[in-house]
């Protein structure tokens, strides 16, 4: 990444890298965890690719001094990880609190501290304690005040020494891949219908867990909450296609604008979602009542629930229409959105078949967040390129892809004046992704999951990153005038 003007980033922005608990910590049922939905769908067979579980994983609940050694070895200035709900809470509510989890990472935030490392906390991150699906989960209303309480556990716990904070980790993904698609914990295929409620109640979660802090916490602990929301960018498959311009916009509706327009626009999901779901729900005779829920007047207003942007960002789609698709005339959120997105074939796939590396894009999506949302700092919470096959160490192709999108996003700091305050790498670790398991490698670490040791060896990609965020440490800083 030698060619990267590294003058372009503010002088205190963040380099990162970013971990989720059940993707790296393994220990699943050790020192008092309680089981959460990944277990379950793990342990169920035929759900994971060659069914792969999390029960070890890096075992970083183990290891947190090697995991420690590879933040070190970056020169990371920020480390983005998430809680295990479940480690903490084991049966989801505050009636029983593990003090070994609390230790593990009191020990984690302290460790990373003292190391000058600012630890950024993800509260959920895919992985709901089991006893609360039992009990609803995500389709229950109960969740968001259950899930408060959670929040404000950890805020009091870990708050006076953590002043970055994101409730929950893709709510798109939990919601449409979990109680849609099925193919995600808790494997729930109730289409058209779960994937609305549990979106919605996971909005609901995040609005009460970010009024609590602004009312309790935020005064003694001047710490920022914001939610994680991915996205890709998205354009029209054939411009002059006027089907095509309005399915774009439609797909913009159905993820990005789903949530963030609750969040940083109006309070409440976009009209013109809103009709298309109604549209259709008269259409196919669904009188059940609106399946995309109301905010109600006596719960507090998701509007400015966020202290800044935080964007996971993979890819890009060129967008077709799909009115007359296979699902127009059955319940679906696929039939809801009616529009599709493809890849466009001038685009390189990188590992897995979804992943087509548009590096541009998210200069794109960044101006875009700033025109339409919010002059709010924005923090890229993931970006990566995933890696399949035979390991390479060497790997030219994922360095070439960070030096490509770090340029698109000095391009966007400095041509677009977008206030981008950081950029956390996905993932410190290769690790357990979810229904592909280790068959598919994003690291900036190897992690050699065939022994015991489970020893971390740094690419070079990782190599590369450490000399931009060291070459970025030693420009001057600005003097104050």
């Amino acid at each position: 990444m030698s060619g990267l003007d590294v003058s372009v980033f503010p002088h205190d922005f963040a380099w990162g890298a970013a971990t989720a608990a059940y993707q790296i910590e393994g220990g699943w049922n050790m020192d008092g965890r309680g089981p959460s939905i990944w277990d379950t769908f793990c342990h169920a067979k035929g759900r994971v690719f060659e069914d792969h579980t999390g029960d070890v994983a890096c075992n970083s609940y183990q290891l947190w001094e090697e995991d420690l050694k590879c933040i070190r070895q970056l020169g990371l200035t920020h480390y983005r990880l998430s809680l295990s709900w479940s480690r903490l809470l084991p049966d989801g509510t505050t009636n029983h609190v593990n003090p070994k989890g609390v230790a593990y990472y009191n020990k984690v935030i302290d460790d990373l501290i003292a190391c000058g490392v600012t630890p950024m906390i993800t509260l959920y991150h895919m992985d709901l304690p089991q006893a609360l699906q039992d009990l609803g989960g995500w389709s229950s209303t109960e969740i968001a005040d259950i899930f408060e309480s959670y929040a404000r556990f950890c805020f009091k716990t870990f708050g006076d020494r953590v002043k970055l904070w994101i409730t929950v980790n893709e709510p798109y993904v939990c919601a449409k891949l979990g109680h849609e698609d099925g193919i995600f914990a808790p494997g729930i295929k109730n289409p058209g219908i779960s994937v609305y409620l549990a979106g919605h109640n996971m909005l609901r979660a995040h609005t009460k867990a970010w009024h609590t802090y602004n009312t309790h916490f935020r005064p003694l602990q001047a710490g920022q909450v914001s939610l994680a929301l991915n996205s890709d960018w998205v354009e029209p498959l054939d411009p002059g296609c006027p089907k095509d311009a309005t399915a774009a916009e439609r797909y913009k509706d159905f993820t990005l604008d789903w949530f963030a327009c609750p969040v940083f626009c109006t309070g409440d999901y976009s009209e013109s979602m809103r009709a298309r779901i109604e549209t259709r729900s008269l259409d196919l005779g669904y009188k059940q009542g609106s399946r995309l829920p109301r905010f109600t007047k006596s719960e507090p207003s998701p509007l400015g629930t966020a202290d800044f942007f935080a964007l996971n960002y993979y890819t890009s789609r060129k967008v077709k229409d799909l009115n007359d698709g296979s699902k127009k005339n059955e319940l679906s959120f696929e039939g809801d959105q009616g529009a599709e997105g493809v890849v466009d074939p001038s685009w390189p796939i990188c590992g897995v078949h979804w992943l087509a590396v548009v590096p541009d894009g998210l200069r794109k999506l960044l101006k875009y967040i700033k025109d339409m949302y919010t002059s709010l700092p924005i923090y890229i919470t993931e970006n990566g390129f995933s890696q399949m096959g035979p390991v390479q160490i060497e790997d030219a192709d994922r360095s070439q892809f960070y030096q490509d999108t770090l340029q698109e996003v000095g391009k966007a700091i400095s041509q677009d004046r977008v206030n981008v305050k950081g950029y956390f790498a996905w993932s410190l670790l290769d690790n357990f992704e979810w229904s592909d398991g280790y068959s598919v490698r994003f690291g900036l670490f190897h992690v050699d999951f065939s022994t015991p040791e489970l020893k971390r060896t740094i690419y070079r990609s990782g190599r590369e990153y450490a000399a931009v965020i060291s070459k970025h440490h030693s420009q001057p800083k600005p003097k104050n005038i």
